[in-house]
């Protein structure tokens, strides 16, 4: 039972080793990356990146609207009632309906 503690506890410690070391690259890649980025370098990339986002919008909210069958119900009933009143009108004079 002891010696399974100890290849337990021997393992956990090499593991952990292992993830410490995995986190230290990683956080030096990141360090290197950004070395040479100053504020001016981050607020341009701030706003390319909100330009962006305000072009995708528009872009989603147009594509949006071409698929909406909205619009082409409301012109087809307005056509479907202008027709009905002239009709009406045509039928010399007569008022049809109620």
């Amino acid at each position: 039972m002891m010696k399974i503690l100890i290849f337990l506890s021997l393992s956990t410690a090499i593991l952990s080793f292992f993830l410490c070391y995995y986190a230290h690259v990683r956080i030096t890649k990141i360090l290197n990356s950004t070395k040479d980025l100053d504020w001016s370098a981050l607020s341009n990339i701030t706003g390319d990146l909100a330009t962006l986002k305000k072009t995708i919008q528009t872009l989603n909210n147009r594509l949006n609207g071409m698929h909406s069958p909205k619009l082409a119900d409301e012109e087809i009933m307005r056509y479907m009632a202008n027709r009905q009143v002239a009709q009406q009108q045509n039928s010399n004079g007569k008022i049809i309906g109620g």
